[in-house]
């Protein structure tokens, strides 16, 4: 069975658990070890599929269809590993799950109870494919303390209790604050935290303190000393100018000598770190630089975009160059000239997004990039707005527009109501659930073998991760061709589009699903890093 690790954070939220856990998951790989991450989230929505991106940032989408929280994104950057709906599971989905067993009478006619019922569904969960690998790293999402998280903090203690003595080691994540006028770093809301993570039974292994500063040696002593934890246990966790030298930060800092220590371990090889150190240099040290507008709706909250950000520094990686983001709510388009802030870019990226709103400014951003041979990158969302703009502009389809603003004359994108999985057909209704009824997961598209798109995946035939309900009416395809624009892509069954492309074009691709969700930073997105290639040669003309 798999050695087990929990993550859990105190003080504030947002220190940077999910990173934490994904360097810690890079180490122990980098060092031989077969790893697998996983995220406990105690809110009771189902799954982040509902929620809004400026509550909850990007929802990540599995090769299996799960809809899950970006630091699932994290993990699969960092180890390679991919997620599936076994590696996320919240508060709601495991009530959902044991509700519905006392609904079939499962358990009896018992009293159905947060203990045991409810720990238990979470351990299970924990423990799900424990036998496939050397180390299970569980992170808890929330900070110590909140009244929702304690079913998840009940669970993993007795797991602590129940797991081989030696099988588990206890994380905890906290904040060191700069007390400007008294001029020191604090350690009393870490040992606060700590007093709240022992009250209901969890000894820390090791403390990570998140500082903006060196923590002295002495606070260090201090910390270990109040926390019950060994002086070299306390991991300093220090700001760092790119998430890529995270790994090898928390080397340096022993981190994982000291998990490994925790687990008896102290003859396992040294890990590899220089491919990380190479990633580090690439992103530090670039040949040159570009300028992506990425034109979108949720521009107030960077996480909402987290994975197409780091897509767009693998493109700059696979070409050597920094990457720099120019984010622009797309509703500005609305009321001024687009040439005001696109003038000076080197490309213009629209991603995926729902609803109306700031719709048309995104349609303005891809007349812009067609007319002034801009390269441009429309993703799902960003596909169907340039689909729009060619219906309205080389098509002459003037009242072309999408049923997802309402009933439209000319519904060049519409609702799906079916589609093929595999053999199975999937059916959906427009006036069924939100959750969990997109097109959802990994899907096959077949590309046109003289397509732009085609040579740049170097295949005719690729998979990639969908979450949409629209999609382009290919009743329009003919008339849109013939206007210049190539459905280059589609579904083996040849009924939706999957990609289209302006071949006139230096660089005009829009995708329908979303290709920023399988880029790592060893392995740049084809898609993007020929985007910011086609970004390099424009910034020559510029």
């Amino acid at each position: 069975m798999a050695r087990f690790v929990f993550i859990t954070g105190g003080v504030v939220s947002s220190l940077g658990k999910g990173l934490a856990s994904a360097a810690l998951g890079a180490l122990l790989q980098a060092r031989g070890y077969r790893v697998r991450l996983r995220k406990l989230d105690p809110y009771l929505n189902v799954d982040p599929g509902t929620m809004s991106p400026y509550q909850h940032g990007e929802v990540y989408v599995t090769d299996d269809g799960a809809e899950t929280d970006l630091d699932l994104g994290h993990y699969e950057r960092f180890t390679g590993v991919p997620a599936s709906q076994r590696d996320n599971v919240t508060a709601g989905r495991i009530y959902k799950n044991v509700i519905e067993k006392e609904r079939r009478g499962d358990y009896l006619g018992g009293t159905v109870q947060v203990i045991p019922h409810v720990t238990d569904a979470i351990k299970a969960f924990v423990l799900d494919g424990a036998d496939d690998v050397d180390f299970m790293l569980v992170e808890i999402g929330g900070t110590v303390g909140d009244i929702e998280g304690l079913p998840f903090f009940e669970a993993i203690r007795q797991l602590g209790q129940e797991l081989p003595r030696g099988q588990a080691c206890f994380i905890h994540l906290t904040l060191l604050p700069f007390i400007s006028t008294a001029g020191e770093l604090k350690t009393k809301p870490t040992q606060h935290s700590v007093k709240e993570l022992r009250s209901i039974g969890i000894q820390p292994d090791i403390l990570m303190c998140r500082a903006d500063r060196e923590i002295p040696a002495d606070e260090r002593r201090k910390i270990a000393l109040f926390c019950n934890v060994r002086p070299s246990a306390v991991i300093q966790a220090l700001n760092v100018p790119t998430i890529y030298q995270v790994p090898i930060a928390y080397h340096e800092e022993g981190l994982d000598r000291e998990v490994l220590a925790v687990f008896g371990i102290e003859d396992a090889p040294e890990p590899e770190l220089g491919a990380w150190r190479g990633i580090v240099d690439a992103v530090m040290q670039p040949e040159g630089e570009v300028t992506i507008a990425v034109v979108g709706k949720y521009t107030g909250l960077l996480d909402a975009y987290k994975s197409l950000s780091e897509a767009l520094i693998h493109g700059g990686i696979a070409n050597n160059v920094r990457v720099n983001m120019r984010w622009i709510d797309s509703e500005v388009f609305e009321r001024e000239d687009t040439a005001l802030y696109l003038e000076d870019v080197h490309g213009i990226l629209v991603p995926g997004g729902f609803g109306e709103r700031g719709a048309e400014g995104k349609i303005a951003a891809a007349t812009f990039a067609r007319t002034r041979n801009v390269p441009y990158f429309g993703i799902c969302f960003g596909m169907q707005m340039a689909v729009i703009e060619a219906a309205r502009n080389l098509a002459g389809i003037a009242k072309a527009s999408s049923t997802e603003f309402g009933p439209c004359e000319e519904p060049v994108v519409g609702l799906m109501t079916e589609w093929m999985r595999g053999e199975q057909l999937e059916r959906r209704q427009a006036n069924g659930n939100l959750g969990g009824t997109m097109r959802l997961g990994a899907f096959e598209a077949r590309l046109s073998p003289n397509s732009r798109i085609a040579s740049i995946y170097g295949a005719n035939t690729i998979s990639e991760r969908h979450r949409h309900r629209y999609e382009v009416n290919m009743g329009y395809r003919e008339r849109l061709e013939q206007a210049g624009m190539l459905v280059a892509g589609t579904s083996p069954d040849g009924l939706l589009p999957e990609t289209v492309e302006l071949p006139d074009h230096p660089w005009f691709i829009g995708v329908q699903y979303h290709p920023e969700l399988k880029s790592k930073p060893f392995a740049p997105h084809p898609l993007f890093a020929s985007f910011v290639k086609a970004a390099v040669e424009q910034s020559r003309l510029v």
